[in-house]
């Protein structure tokens, strides 16, 4: 298979709109002929259906959710990037653009991220119109703060619940659009399989998650917003029904997949209390504007940190990385959290802990400032750790966040299934190997509002689509292996539960596919996750049946699918014989720890097929060219 980005000609900072005036229409009698699958209705779901349906298309939403309210996006609390330069200390579309190329190590498509920094300023006028409640200066601007990886105050929000107000606000456009009946929304139903018919994407196969019912919905193009696959690690920040399912199937179908090892580790999380816990809490990254990160000076020490004199603390990120100190990238924050408490330094329980301190921004600002900036998320903190952060540092530890792979998309967004669009997190365009803070809901919001609306009107107008009805041979084709599938894991009548083998599963890929990788974990990884996908086909117990509300057949499946893409992460992490980003392989690094790139050989977005069931998958290259951004060792200090 060749792979056709479809990049557009000419300099970086044309392609666009040089593309939007090429692209074919479709005129806007005819767009209410055309029907649309979104699956997923978090930013990027909730904003393209709502879009769509404005333009005057039909559309379909499905969410697994009660309500497109309850989407993951909700979960993003500290902000959106956008190179609007309200604080004038030296922004520009260009420098939001180098920023994510560098925070990215280089592995990156250069058009795809300098068309997220253009749009980046649409996407807050769009919001503030919608009446998104972004904290302002004294005289009305909007206000801004930092994040990591960047030297300029970029990020718009909203205290600390910046993805819920962005939701709230595309929630309400796409509520506007099923009103009108526009968009016609299916709540409580889950994804289990694309349907194809002429090699084209042309509807899903789903399950009604409280009757059971397997149907099928086809319309002429398909889109998935259905977030990322940071849960195969069973212990993550994502809501707990994050999965794969979706993009998976859609993979199995044809869909390649690109650069699946590529995890963020997220370096400000609230450290895991007890073998219990099925999730981990997120503390957002927005807090290191005002907090100091250290660890103690000396190994083994115990003494309760208002007891530690300043002399005796290291405020590593402010001594390894001047230039940024506390704002460093995620991937490299994480790992000089790591490196801290592998030495013994580490607080808390088990010593997996680092200070997150806010005792001199108490100080130096007040308690009201720091309550007015950051108050919703010191009250989380309290309430989950019975600590009050205003009088102790918060304890904090990395773990897995978001992921950067996805399937492949070009230009277009479209996956190398025609038809088969894929948006956001799902997807593998915009972040290489480390996502920078407050850019995931940028990419949401430019994917849906400002993306699709623009290239999928293009494949529609240029593409014959003849009609498909609900009885089509591939229709009924479809449906028929999901409900052999859902029997098959009814059947097995084993011992076991799905979250053993998800817990289990997550261990091995936290110990020997996380924050540090090498190739001796990878091979017995790849030995380990075979023979637990065997036990679980031959051992696994489903409880209930499948003609009603079962939410341990859900995560059977779900589970299923992981057990299947983890191998494949492995895989990739494997072959990949560098370190870039949230990818570190200890075997290569430079001699004070950073990950040391190889260009020669691996600039490039692997992108894997699918090979069949027991067989190799199938690697295909994307070149990454770097015309604009001059490929450099990543330096932060």
């Amino acid at each position: 298979m060749t792979l056709d980005a479809r990049i557009p000609s000419g300099p970086v900072a044309q392609k666009w709109d040089k593309h939007k005036f090429e692209m074919k229409l479709v005129n806007p009698a005819n767009k209410r002929k055309y029907h649309v699958l979104v699956v997923g209705s978090g930013l990027a779901g909730a904003s393209a259906a709502a879009t769509m349906a404005e333009l005057g298309y039909q559309v379909s939403c499905f969410c697994f959710q009660d309500s497109p309210r309850r989407a993951h996006s909700i979960a993003a609390q500290g902000g959106i990037n956008a190179a609007k330069n309200y604080q004038n200390d030296g922004d520009s579309i260009y420098r939001l653009f180098y920023d994510t190329v560098k925070g990215g190590d280089f592995r990156a498509r250069e058009a795809n991220v300098y068309r997220l920094a253009q749009i980046s300023v649409n996407i807050i006028d769009q919001c503030v119109a919608q009446g998104v409640p972004f904290a302002r200066e004294y005289g009305g601007l909007l206000a801004n703060r930092s994040f990591g990886g960047a030297q300029v105050s970029r990020t718009f929000y909203a205290r600390g619940q910046t993805g819920q107000q962005l939701l709230l606000g595309a929630y309400q456009a796409l509520e506007k659009e099923v009103a009108k009946g526009g968009v016609k929304m299916f709540a409580r139903t889950e994804m289990l399989d694309l349907i194809q018919v002429g090699g084209r994407a042309r509807g899903i196969v789903v399950r009604d998650l409280v009757s059971g019912k397997i149907s099928s919905h086809v319309g002429d193009a398909v889109i998935l917003a259905t977030g990322g696959y940071g849960n195969v690690f069973y212990l993550s920040t994502n809501a707990k029904g994050s999965n794969t399912t979706a993009i998976w199937r859609a993979h199995k179908q044809g869909a390649l997949f690109g650069n699946p090892c590529f995890t963020q580790i997220h370096p400000t999380c609230i450290p895991q209390s007890g073998d219990y816990q099925s999730k981990l809490t997120l503390m957002s990254e927005s807090l290191r504007n005002d907090g100091r990160v250290w660890v103690p000076k000396r190994e083994g020490d115990t003494r309760a940190p208002h007891l530690i004199p300043d002399a005796e603390r290291d405020y590593y990120l402010e001594r390894k990385y001047p230039s940024f100190g506390n704002l460093s990238p995620r991937d490299i924050a994480s790992r000089a959290a790591k490196e801290a408490c592998d030495s013994g330094r580490g607080v808390g329980p088990g010593g997996l802990g680092v200070y997150l301190d806010f005792r001199d921004a108490i100080n130096r600002l007040g308690r009201d400032k720091i309550a007015e900036r950051y108050g919703n998320l010191f009250e989380m903190y309290q309430r989950i750790t019975d600590e009050d952060p205003y009088q102790v540092p918060m304890r904090i530890y990395p773990a897995v966040h978001y992921t950067m792979g996805g399937l492949w998309v070009d230009y277009n967004l479209m996956s190398t299934i025609p038809g088969l669009h894929v948006l956001g997190e799902a997807n593998f365009s915009d972040h290489g190997a480390n996502r920078l803070g407050a850019s995931a809901l940028m990419q949401g919001l430019a994917d849906g509002y400002f993306i699709i609306p623009y290239t999928i009107g293009h494949y529609l107008a240029g593409t014959k689509l003849e009609p498909v009805s609900a009885d089509h041979p591939d229709v009924r084709a479809a449906e028929r292996a999901v409900e052999e599938r859902t029997k098959r894991l009814l059947s097995i009548g084993g011992k076991r539960s799905a979250q053993s083998f998800h817990r289990e599963l997550g261990r091995i890929m936290w110990d020997k596919c996380g924050m540090a990788r090498d190739a001796s974990g990878l091979r017995e990884a790849l030995q380990r996750i075979p023979a637990l996908r065997e036990e679980f086909w031959s051992n696994l117990t489903v409880p209930g049946s499948g003609a009603e509300l079962n939410q341990s057949l859900e995560a059977a499946g779900r589970v299923a699918d992981f057990l299947e893409l983890a191998e494949l992460m492995c895989t990739d992490a494997l072959h990949r014989e560098e370190s870039c980003g949230g990818h570190f392989r200890t075997e290569h690094q430079t001699e004070d720890g950073e990950a040391r790139r190889d260009d020669e050989r691996f600039a490039y977005v692997a992108a894997w097929g699918h090979g069949g069931e027991g067989k190799a998958p199938v690697l295909h290259k994307e070149p990454l060219a770097f015309e604009n951004v001059q490929l450099a060792t990543r330096s932060y200090k």
